[in-house]
């Protein structure tokens, strides 16, 4: 209980912190204050800004809370303060020994005692809170409310609580069979709620495999704790008939809060293909708006709750419910369903989703079959069913195909070699234990369907082993017993048992039957046996593998016969006896295909939609359902309008074309096959069905006097797919809150949403209802309105404004139209205020649109947002002030409908003037309404209205000021299409304008009358008319002569482009004058002038004649360019010339000066180009240059004059090229100084370029000098100063603007240069002044020996250089025997006396100064003359 105190107190001070906190502290202060008074509590967990934003769970305290004011724990803590117990007993004791009479020693002696007693019980105190801590209020969990079980229904809701205490607070964790419930893992499936120590487990829509025993398990730091409860669910026998299941937890209040749903914007009926993606989503309003609170979403299909799956995506976004269809199938067609569950209630929503074929991969094909599902699957056998397809392609299907698939891999394997009719397949030679998928395609005679959607896995196991893994297992007991079975020997299986036919077909027979019960502990596998029917010879049908599962499918038996069956059993220890035979079973197909449907009825329900019904098809066994099909009457071709069968004997066929005639028929089909089609239903016009409207609403009072009342009310939302005729009004009096009997207030209905009440009661109250009419009937009335009391106004403001409507609803803008109030206060009315806000937006968000009052009962509003809802209301003013607001109006989405048309002006030919609008959402019964200034126009006298079809044309009769104005067109029975248009001053100005135009018209032209010059000299005159009839006729005129077709004049009229020409071959003196085409089509006329006189006539009759008289040239070798030259990049000039009309036999001569120029390789004709190649050109090329082309048909010359300026304009160009053809200015050190140079491509002696330096020229002296090596360019500067530093250019002149190349000869670039130069100079110095031996000396000296040797050589160098002779690497001293001389220092010899052997050797000669050393080598060979001999 101190563990559940602790909990109170927590929970306690989370809801009245703030009035506790002041509580507690009061008490402490001055331990006997008053209890404040308690608060009413509340479950509405608030910011701080008062929002709703959670609810909490109350906890019971018991009664001591309501009588103290304080819970339990609030009490207990000031119960166990430091000292209570002590200082309150202190001062009781001492109250009573207060004593005013005398005491005896008795008394003396017993208060002593007290006192001891008293500090006594003062220690204890001080040493129980000094044994005090934290610990003490820890505890392990504890179950205050267990966990009950329960037994439920399949697809009903369960839920597991208990409350638990502990602290610290308990985790608690479910498990069901032992293992841990992850919600995560099944989402939707589990729900774990924890609130303030009350948990949860919630199972959603429970099923069979729900049944288990649940532990919920309590764990904190001072242990853990368990408890048990199981489920069970049980499941009806027999068909129960599926249909959405009601909310978990019924319509019931939970803490206090009722919450609202609405479903808004929600989906329509929807067409989809297959293999297409479809999203579906609704908004959702849940009040009030909790900020943590999340409704139960779930989406049905055909009240078959939907999983999320690869083929469905589920989202909810706080507001809006999406459900995804990924990829679509025929199987997802159906009706779905949207719920949105809360605590208290759940509200539907729901819409038909139609699939369409895909487009077949073959023309003529069949659609894919559908609802592909597995059946009765064992180890190695399934049985596979499907669904017809509604289409056969226009040839009826042949049989089907069945695919299947291992999982796991992507091979799919064709199970049958011939088609099969039958809608149901037994796949045998399945693998054990391994999982398959399936698929089914039809056939007919012009191809193959593509293939249906992929089945659900199904695994090739023994059925038990199925019932074992997804049933249900025993309650855990905490024991594991383990046995051991003794080995027995080999036992050969009895009899299998109950065998019987399951299936019989024309392709197929299905045997099943029960294993034996003496079988062993082995395996058993089965041998089928058959046997025709009169015979005793039994055939093993299976001989070569056993069956391992007690199904079995044969194939290929005769039709027609009839056959027994058997089976027997067999293991290790060997075969069995067989089991009791079938009875005879003739092959053949046991199921009927169904009959037709009967009577068909067609009823209309929309304007797209019809409501079909049926009789269901007679004696029909295993029906699977119904296909309908729709024809437009006369059509003779039947579309599908449901790819999907239908169980039921009633459709709603939608996606119907509004005003075409329709014939309906039904199918029903069944496994065997469709039936035939049943009779025709009578022909049906698609459009809404008529019914009563449905009830007005927004009833209020515009005006109240002593005896009447006005009203005025809202139209129906649904009128009833007709015109409404009237409303009648009813009311009653209401006296003490009870209200009274109905009475009528009208007997004929009142057109006007408006009416009076008389005959009423001063200062009596009275609830009022209305109903509306239309020729289908009085609907039923609205809900009674508030109570309104009959007492006369006095107010000095007008009522309310009334009939609130709005048109033309745009993404930016629409017209509110209203009605003044009834009232009109104590002046009339002078104007109206509108104000909008936003349809979801709090009252205080009102706002105006008009800052001064408007006069007219109409107004057009511009300030809306795209996709913004907004509702308006209007109020009234006179002079004493603004009266109150209207009823608001219907929430109002702006935005442009599809469809939605403009009002177009038009001025026809004869110039009549009028507004066309067009609508095509027209039903039968809408009519096209035209206002002016928003009232309607009934007085033909200035405006004449015609409709055809979805046309309507207002015609002004005589356009004046008096139709200025806003005219507007609506169209009833549709969804708000209309329009306007404002006719204003101007507009009216430039209508009339047109219409004169139009009345006395003129024929546009493109083009004024113009002359041009064709070929051979011919003159054209021409025009284009912009817009001509066929009927249209032209004169020509000149000089006010008309002129007609002849020799000289040549005139045509292309009607197709309107372009009236007349050709003359030439122009001769005589026609000099006026020219003039003259137009006429119908009543339109126009004409055009051209005036060719004096000058102007004089030039283009010159022109014509050159024009002709080169046509002339043309017709033999002719120049097509003249002669011209080019410059190539490579400064080459080609003079060329391009001819035409040449041929093989024409001749090409070139002349210069009147000299021919005799043809080389240079000479080309390619292409009709001819060149004449000048590879370096000077100015002895200059001259006249011609070229005469000439054949049998005549000659052609051209000339190119280049002498003097067409010479130095040739030269210049080539100078050009040349000039682009440089380098950048470059920077070069030598011994003598610096040079600057540029490199070209080519270089002309005639070429002309100027030196800068400092932007001026340079004066060449012998210091500075320039020159040509090559294609270099160079300028030298000699013994560069520092005078020489600055900007150099090289300026090249080609005639026009030069071009100029710079380097800039300064800082860096001068110190490096001059710093070479420097060096280059300091070598060419050493190297002219060193050391050197000018030559003298043989290679090799033969001499014989005792001869005399003198060799010299001539030695230079500055300063004069020092001599050493060298023999054999060594130095030479001079004496008797070698002799050398160094004479002038210019010459050194060297003397051998008397030469003997010893003097062979290599011998050199060294001269050295200080700028270096050379050396110079020479070989003596002594030879003696024996030895020669």
């Amino acid at each position: 209980m101190q563990g559940q105190k602790a909990i109170d107190c927590k929970d306690s001070w989370w809801l009245f912190g703030p009035r506790l906190s002041a509580s507690y502290s009061g008490l402490e202060e001055s331990r006997l204050s008053p209890i404040p008074k308690r608060a009413k509590p509340t479950y509405l967990a608030m910011d701080k800004e008062n929002q709703i934003i959670g609810y909490v769970v109350p906890i019971f305290r018991g009664s001591q809370e309501y009588a103290s004011g304080l819970s339990d724990t609030e009490e207990a803590r000031l119960k166990e303060s430091t000292g209570y117990m002590a200082r309150r007993n202190l001062f009781t004791s001492g109250l009573e020994m207060e004593r005013t009479e005398q005491t005896s020693r008795k008394v003396s002696m017993r208060e002593s005692a007290e006192r001891i007693s008293l500090s006594k019980r003062i220690n204890e105190n001080e040493e129980y809170h000094k044994c005090m801590n934290k610990d003490s209020l820890m505890h392990a969990p504890e179950f205050v409310i267990k966990p009950r079980s329960h037994t439920v229904w399949e697809k009903q809701c369960v839920r597991l609580h208990c409350t638990v205490s502990g602290w610290p607070d308990p985790r608690v964790v479910w498990y069901k069979n032992n293992v841990t419930i992850d919600p995560m893992a099944h989402p939707g499936k589990y729900k774990l709620q924890s609130s303030y120590n009350v948990h949860s487990l919630e199972i959603d829509r429970c099923d069979f495999d729900d049944t288990a025993q649940y532990r919920v398990s309590a764990m904190n730091s001072k242990g853990e704790l368990s408890t048990f409860a199981s489920i069970v669910v049980k499941r009806f026998k027999g068909e129960v008939e599926e249909a959405l299941p009601m909310p978990r937890h019924g319509l019931v209040s939970e803490y206090g809060i009722t919450f609202e749903t609405h479903i808004v914007d929600g989906f329509g009926v929807s067409f989809g293909r297959e293999g297409e993606t479809m999203s579906l989503g609704a908004m959702v309003i849940i009040s009030p708006n909790l900020a943590r609170y999340q409704p139960e979403v779930q989406w049905y299909r055909d009240d078959v709750l939907l999983q999320p799956s690869k083929w469905c995506h589920m989202h909810w976004s706080g507001d809006k419910a999406t459900l995804t269809l990924t990829h679509l199938n025929k199987e997802d067609e159906g009706l779905y369903t949207l719920r949105i569950t809360t605590k208290t209630k759940y509200e539907t929503y729901s819409a038909y989703v139609f699939v369409r074929d895909a487009d077949a991969e073959v023309e003529g094909a069949p659609g894919a079959p559908l609802d592909v599902k597995c059946q009765d699957a064992n180890k190695d056998y399934v049985i596979v069913t499907w669904k017809q397809p509604a289409v056969d392609g226009g040839n009826s299907i042949l049989g089907y195909f069945v695919d299947r698939c291992e999982v796991g891999t992507t091979h799919w394997s064709q199970c049958n070699d011939t088609p099969i009719k039958f809608a149901r397949f037994p796949v045998t030679g399945l693998v054990e234990g391994r999982s398959y998928t399936f698929r089914v395609r039809a056939v007919n005679k012009s191809g193959m369907s593509r293939p249906s959607r992929a089945s659900e896995v199904v695994a090739a196991m023994d059925p038990a082993d199925r019932a074992r893994m997804r049933g249900t297992s025993a309650p855990w007991t905490g024991q594991i017993i383990v046995t051991e079975e003794e080995p027995a020997e080999g036992v050969v299986p009895g009899r299998p048992k109950e065998l019987e036919v399951t299936e019989a077909t024309k392709n197929y027979v299905v045997l099943s039957w029960k294993p034996p019960g003496e079988r062993g502990h082995e395996g058993i596998m089965y041998y089928v046996e058959k046997c025709v029917s009169g015979t005793d010879s039994w055939q093993r049908v299976n001989t070569e593998i056993p069956v391992k599962s007690p199904r079995f499918a044969l194939f290929d038996l005769a039709e027609g016969k009839a056959y027994s069956f058997r089976v027997r059993c067999c293991n290790s220890a060997g075969v069995g006896e067989p089991s009791e035979a079938t009875e005879a079973t003739t092959v053949g197909d046991k199921l009927d295909i169904p009959s037709a449907p009967g009577r068909v009825v067609p009823t209309r329900n929309t304007d797209t939609s019809v409501v079909v019904s049926w009789e269901a098809s007679r004696n029909a066994k295993e029906l699977v359902g119904y296909y309908i099909e729709a024809s437009i009457v006369g059509s003779k071709k039947f579309e599908p309008c449901n790819n999907k069968p239908v169980k039921g004997t009633r459709f709603i066929c939608h996606g119907l074309v509004t005003g075409e005639s329709y014939v309906f028929r039904v199918k029903a089909l069944n496994a065997a096959g469709l039936s035939e089609c049943s009779q025709e239903s009578e022909a049906i016009e698609v459009k809404a069905a008529i019914a009563s409207p449905t009830p007005p609403y927004g009833i209020s009072i515009l005006e109240c006097v002593r005896d009447s009342m006005v009203l005025a009310w809202k139209q129906p939302t649904f009128i009833g797919g007709a015109d409404i005729t009237g409303y009648f009004v009813d009311y009653r009096e209401v006296i003490n809150g009870v209200p009274g009997k109905w009475h009528e207030a009208n007997v004929k209905a009142v057109s006007d949403r408006a009416y009076r009440v008389s005959d009423l009661k001063e200062n009596r109250k009275y609830q009022f209802q209305v109903r509306a009419a239309n020729m289908a009937g009085v609907g039923i009335p609205s809900l009674p309105s508030e109570t309104f009391v009959c007492e006369e106004w006095t107010i000095a403001v007008p009522g309310p404004p009334h009939d609130l409507q709005v048109t033309e609803v745009r993404a930016n803008t629409l017209v509110l139209l209203y009605k003044p109030p009834v009232y009109q206060g104590r002046d009339p009315v002078n104007g109206f205020y509108i104000d909008i806000k936003e349809a979801d937006a709090e009252e205080e968000a009102w706002r105006g649109v008009n800052e001064k009052a408007v006069s007219t009962n109409y107004m057009k509003i511009k300030i809306l947002k795209e996709g913004e809802t907004y509702v308006f209301r209007v109020r009234a003013q006179n002079k004493a002030g603004v009266g109150k607001a209207s009823e608001p109006t219907e929430p109002v989405l702006a935005e442009i409908k599809p469809g939605t048309t403009e009002i177009v002006v038009d001025v026809d030919d004869d110039g009549v003037i009028s507004m066309n609008f067009a609508c095509s959402n027209l039903t039968p019964d809408s009519k096209f309404v035209w206002s002016k200034n928003y009232e309607e126009i009934t007085d033909e006298t200035r405006i004449t209205v015609a409709t055809s079809g979805e046309k309507s044309k207002a015609i002004f009769n005589m356009p004046a000021e008096d139709d200025i104005g806003i005219y507007s067109c609506a169209v009833t029975h549709t969804n708000g299409d209309s329009s306007s248009y404002t006719l204003s001053a101007e507009e009216l100005k430039k209508l009339l304008e047109m219409s004169h135009d139009h009345k006395f018209p003129i024929i546009p032209l493109k083009t004024e009358l113009a002359v041009e010059l064709q070929e051979k000299g011919r003159v054209r005159f021409w025009l284009q008319a912009e817009k001509i009839s066929a009927n249209g006729k032209i004169q020509y005129v000149f000089n006010d002569n008309t002129l007609s077709q002849g020799e000289k004049y040549k005139m045509n009229f292309n009607k197709d482009t309107g372009v009236i020409e007349m050709t003359m071959e030439s122009l001769l003196p005589e026609d000099e004058g006026t020219f003039t085409f003259q137009l006429q089509d119908g009543k339109a006329t126009n004409q055009s002038s051209l005036v060719l006189i004096g000058e102007v006539f004089k030039e283009l009759q010159k022109e014509s004649e050159f024009m002709c008289k080169e046509w002339h040239r043309k017709q033999g070798p002719h120049f097509v360019e003249y002669l011209s030259y080019e410059v190539t990049p490579e400064c080459c000039v080609f003079l060329k010339c391009k001819v035409g009309n040449i041929k093989k036999e024409t001749v090409a001569l070139w002349y210069k000066d009147g000299r021919e120029v005799k043809g080389d390789e240079n000479l080309t004709f390619t292409e009709g180009v001819l060149k004449l190649e000048i590879a370096q050109i000077s100015k002895k090329d200059a001259g006249v240059y011609e070229i005469v082309m000439k054949d049998d048909r005549g000659k052609d010359t051209s000339t190119l004059n280049l002498t003097e300026q067409g010479f130095r304009d040739l030269m210049n160009e080539v100078f050009s090229h040349i000039a682009n053809s440089s380098t950048a200015l470059k920077i070069q050190s030598t011994e003598e100084g610096i040079r600057l140079y540029s490199f070209v491509s080519y270089y002309n002696e005639a070429l002309q370029v100027t030196w800068h330096h400092k932007d001026s020229a340079i004066a060449f002296t012998d210091r500075i000098k320039s020159g040509v090596v090559g294609e270099q360019l160079w300028l030298q500067i000699t013994e560069p100063t520092e005078k020489d530093k600055g900007k150099y250019a090289i300026e090249f002149h080609d005639g026009k603007g030069g071009l100029k190349r710079t380097v800039e000869l300064a800082g860096q670039a001068f110190d490096d240069a001059y710093a070479e130069f420097q060096r280059l100079k300091a070598a060419a110095i050493a190297e002219r002044n060193r050391a050197r031996v000018a030559g003298g000396l043989p290679d090799v000296v033969t001499i014989q020996e005792l001869k005399a040797l003198n060799l010299t050589c001539n030695i230079s160098g500055d300063p004069v250089p020092e001599v050493v002779w060298l023999k054999n690497e060594r130095e030479i001293v001079s004496d008797d025997h070698y002799l050398m001389k160094f004479e002038s220092g210019k010459y050194a010899s060297f003397t051998i006396t008397t030469v003997n052997t010893t003097d062979s050797g290599k011998y050199s000669i060294l001269v050295k100064n200080k700028y270096g050393t050379e050396s110079a080598d020479f070989t003596i060979s002594v030879f003696s003359p024996d030895s020669k001999k």
